[in-house]
């Protein structure tokens, strides 16, 4: 369901009469009326944001604030030789600004933090407060602690190594200076400002101080800088040897790569290589002689005739000598087989092929060794070949080194003229400046900051007349957007103006004046017990509406209903239905609501037989219709054994008895479901002459009623109007209605002294205020109609 809301201004239109007063935009006794209404919501949420205003303001930090001036001084001054190397600065506003731009930066502030130790003070370095846990931390941590998952509180910075997190520090620390420092220039003079808010006044004083003075030494640096400059012919002879220095060494080095001169433990890398590679040689042909010695001793043993097998490698290999006693395993098998078995038997023929797989075996394994001795020896005199290649190659390569010694000598001499030089022109370079002490800043400090003695912030009076200011528009706000998004019904204008529907009558809230708290009010019952009581007036209300309804045609069938449960329509269908009986009108009350079956219960009725088991011949009329203990009433119930078919109010048989009940009875009233969860209550509301809405005050939603309204139109139910049930007429003075301020009212209802659990008590007389009876009378005004002859008790009351 979609909900739709819509501000609505109070207005008001030019009256009849042209009076001045009607012809306003807005109707101020309605804002009025809106301001007493949300009253509380206005007062809550002005006290609340005064009194977070308030608190925030008396709880909050003083800040002190301190201010140091300096002059900028423009005048040249020329020192020794230097000129105007050491001049002061040029009168330039856009000078003058980057100035400012100067002292705030944090180059300069982060040698004030070091100098003041300002990560040792709490009110900059944030590692060094306690931090207390609010209530949501506290609340957070006793959570992890019933779950298990207790969260370790680990000290700031703690994955960082010491030097890591003091640079860190030391930031966060500047970042805060840098936000308490504001530079400014004084209107267009030669003046700078130089403020510090701090939470000491001491503090803010001496970083004021620091700051200013700090400007003063960054310019003797600048200045000592424009000194060095000023012997720049040095310093670049300087630069120019030390890059001839780098250059010649380098070459010296790269010399030596080129050329293979490089050493190691006084020794060249070539001569190494040869005394390596001779070694190698050595083991190589002792490899080479074993190796062949056993190739030639393989070969005499072929050429003797005696077979490979008596190779030592050969008897030694632990896989020929596996398959040769397999071999013998399989020959014993295969002669016992022979002596057993015929010469083509499948057995001796397996055994004896076995036998050849495992001498062939032997034989590719014997093949095998004695390639790889050939392969042996090969190898190691390939080996001894590629080093006598390489003793020749270093060799030949070491004749050529000796001669690149005479070119690398060279260099080295030229290289450390250089360095001697450069040297030299390093000590000149120092010795010149000495003239550093002859500069002189171009700032001075007019004024130092002096301790305030009364904090800047926070304005507590203006805090407050802003928290009242605040407070007042966040209530008047909230007061808006409860009245916006207000889509309960308070009023019969309410179900008038905005449904378009008439309001035939409210019918007040019955409250429990006894003594026990807990004990349910029967609402049927109270209007038989209080019948002078504003409750029962307002049911003679509504049934005076459905007797002049229509002067055309008489009013028998009225259905009872309401957009969803728990409107109250129940009940007011049996006070309607007891209160037409006891005017003496032959009166039926059907109980609709097959699922709930509420009005068989709050008549205290049990049947065998009910309003289903008679319409689908189950019993007769007169079995099923009981009477009211407390009236003459009729009562047509339901039976909690009753089978309840899909269709019953759709049915011939409903139509048939609806018929036969209209000859019997004055008013039939049809207790329903609610519409929009039951279709059978539409369907009765399109049978039946008349319908009522039951609309619940401050509980039913417009777009419920809206749609309900729309639902009985659409089954060509005939509206006889709302009615707006349970009024607390406690509360109903904070909305709008005229009935609400009639407390003249109460003097004409009263209720009878009831027997309470511990005596006698009576209710008071203005917990039972009157229903808006002008709703009602000026409804049945608007119609020309005349009383039924039954009705004339009922109108003698009003």
């Amino acid at each position: 369901m979609t909900k739709t809301y819509s501000l609505e201004i109070p207005s008001q239109s030019v009256s009849q009469g042209g009076d001045a007063r009607d012809d306003m935009p807005i109707d101020f006794k309605a804002l009025v009326g809106t301001v007493y209404r949300r009253f509380w919501i206005i007062v809550t949420g002005f006290l609340l944001t005064f009194m977070l205003v308030a608190y925030v303001t008396f709880t909050q930090t003083p800040i002190y604030k301190a201010n140091a001036i300096l002059q900028l001084d423009t005048n040249r001054e020329n020192v020794i030789d230097l000129g105007s190397v050491l001049g002061g600065l040029a009168a330039s506003t856009a000078v003058i600004d980057t100035e400012v731009r100067v002292m705030g930066s944090k180059s300069l502030l982060t040698k004030v933090a070091t100098k003041l130790k300002l990560e040792e003070d709490p009110e900059f370095n944030w590692t060094l407060v306690e931090r207390k846990p609010s209530l949501l931390d506290q609340a957070k941590a006793q959570v992890r602690s019933w779950t298990g998952h207790v969260k370790k509180e680990q000290a700031p910075y703690a994955s960082l190594s010491p030097e890591e997190r003091e640079a860190a520090i030391l930031e966060s620390v500047v970042q805060t200076l840098m936000r308490k420092v504001h530079i400014s220039r004084v209107g267009t003079t030669y003046l700078i400002n130089v403020e510090v808010t701090s939470r000491s006044p001491e503090t803010a004083a001496r970083v004021a101080d620091a700051v200013a003075d700090q400007y003063r030494v960054q310019q003797l640096d600048s200045k000592l800088e424009a000194t060095r400059r000023a012997t720049a012919w040095l310093s670049e002879r300087v630069a120019g040897l030390r890059d001839e220095v780098e250059a010649k060494e380098q070459r010296v080095e790269e010399f030596r790569a080129e050329t293979g001169l490089l050493s190691a433990q006084g020794a060249t890398l070539t001569e190494q290589q040869i005394a390596y590679n001779t070694n190698q040689k050595s083991v190589l042909e002792a490899q080479l002689n074993r190796a062949r010695a056993r190739y030639q001793s393989m070969k005499r043993q072929i050429d003797s005739g005696a077979g490979i097998d008596a190779i030592a490698e050969v008897l030694d290999s632990p896989v020929v000598s596996g398959l040769k006693a397999q071999r013998a395993q399989i020959l014993r098998r295969v002669a016992e087989l022979e002596t057993t078995l015929g010469p083509a038997h499948p057995e001796l023929i397996g055994a004896r092929n076995e036998a050849a797989d495992i001498e062939s075996q032997i034989t590719a394994e014997i093949n095998r060794i004695a390639s790889n001795l050939e392969s042996e020896l090969k190898v190691a005199q390939d080996q001894i070949n590629s080093i006598n290649s390489n003793i020749s190659q270093s060799t030949a390569q070491l004749r050529g080194n000796n001669i690149n010694l005479v070119r690398l000598r060279e260099l080295e001499r030229d290289a450390e003229t250089s360095r001697v030089l450069y040297e030299e022109f390093i000590s000149r370079s120092k010795e010149t400046r000495e003239q550093d002490d002859l500069i002189q800043a171009d700032a001075n400090i007019l004024s130092t900051a002096s301790v305030p003695g009364s904090p800047s912030s926070p304005r507590k009076f203006l805090n407050l007349m802003i928290g009242c200011l605040l407070g007042g528009i966040i209530g008047g706000g909230l007061a808006l957007l409860a009245e916006v998004f207000d889509m309960k019904i308070s009023s019969a204008e309410d179900i008038e103006r905005k449904l378009g529907v008439n309001s035939i009558g409210s019918v007040p809230l019955i409250r429990n004046t006894s003594l026990l708290p807990f004990a349910q009010v029967n609402p049927a019952d109270f209007l038989v017990d209080n019948p002078l009581s504003a409750f029962a007036e307002s049911i003679r209300y509504l049934r005076a509406a459905i007797a002049f309804s229509d002067i055309d045609s008489e009013t028998k069938t009225v259905a009872v209903t309401s957009s969803l449960p728990d409107e109250g329509k129940t009940s007011l269908t049996l006070s309607l239905g007891r209160m037409s009986a006891m005017s003496g009108s032959r009166t039926l009350v059907i109980d609709g609501d097959f699922r709930r079956r509420q009005l068989t219960d709050a008549a205290e009725l049990s049947p065998e037989i009910g309003f289903i088991e008679h319409l689908f011949g189950a019993g007769q009329l007169s079995d099923a219709i009981c009477k009211d203990h407390r009236s003459m009433l009729d009562i047509l119930p339901l039976s909690k054994s009753g089978h309840v078919p899909h269709d019953v109010f759709g049915t011939r048989a409903f139509d048939d008895l609806l018929a036969r009940l209209r000859s019997m009875y004055d008013l039939i009233l049809i207790d329903t479901g609610p519409l929009l969860l039951m279709a059978e209550a539409r369907v009765v509301a399109g049978k039946a002459d008349k319908t009522i809405l039951v609309i619940r005050w401050r509980r039913s939603l417009r777009s419920a009623v809206r749609q309900s309204l729309h639902l009985l139109k659409s089954f060509n139910a005939d509206l006889l109007g709302t009615t707006l049930n349970m009024v607390d007429l406690t509360r109903r003075r904070h909305h709008k209605d005229l009935g609400a301020s009639y407390k003249a009212y109460s003097k004409y209802y009263s209720m009878e002294p009831k027997r309470s659990f511990f005596g006698w008590n009576r209710a008071p007389k203005d917990s039972f205020m009157a229903s808006n009876a002008n709703s009602v009378s000026q409804s049945v005004s608007n119609k020309k109609m005349t009383p039924r002859a039954d009705s004339s008790t009922e109108t003698s009351t009003h």
